[in-house]
């Protein structure tokens, strides 16, 4: 997980994405939102994009927005066209989709991450792309990055307290993906 000294760092903010080669990094924290990742194992670019909602509610705006889900997939699909490589010699990974609200949320009922999952997984089966990993669903907020030079992508999300620990300290889960 320790960056190569010539690797530049890029920090995603919700509604933005970014595509790079193998001199890159892209790191992001995600709640409800969901990151995808593209990588093309071959030739060591990809992107990142982190989208808040599942789609634009009337379609007001022109341009796409990075916001939503179907757009920020489009802002990345666009990149990989202008670099004249193919859709399916990438490979996708889904993260994200937390609950924020693990107190006011019961379990049964659908909320924001939920809905991000289930639109990403859409976009993926939509497109024809094999998904080759996710971690998405469950409580808190993930830290995610993504090394493009190797393609993977290392999470580790932030349990919330629960009522039954003391101290109130966050539980860490660390992941590779």
């Amino acid at each position: 997980m320790k960056k190569p000294p010539h690797v530049i760092e890029i920090f995603l903010n919700p509604g933005e994405y970014y595509f790079g080669d193998r001199d890159t990094r892209i790191r992001t924290i995600l709640g409800s939102c969901v990151s995808i990742t593209l990588w093309h194992p071959k030739l060591l670019i990809g992107g990142m994009c982190h989208y808040m909602l599942p789609s634009r509610q009337g379609r007001g705006a022109p341009g796409a927005d990075g916001k939503y889900a179907d757009e920020a997939l489009g802002l990345l699909f666009e990149e990989i066209r202008r670099s004249g490589t193919a859709l399916e010699d990438y490979q996708v990974k889904l993260f994200g989709g937390g609950n924020m609200f693990h107190r006011q949320v019961r379990a049964t009922q659908t909320h924001i991450g939920i809905r991000n999952a289930e639109v990403g997984r859409e976009l993926v089966r939509q497109h024809g792309m094999c998904l080759a990993a996710e971690d998405l669903g469950g409580a808190g907020h993930r830290t995610v990055l993504f090394d493009i030079w190797s393609g993977h992508v290392w999470v580790r999300q932030m349990v919330p307290p629960r009522v039954e620990q003391r101290s109130g300290e966050a539980e860490a889960q660390c992941r590779h993906a």
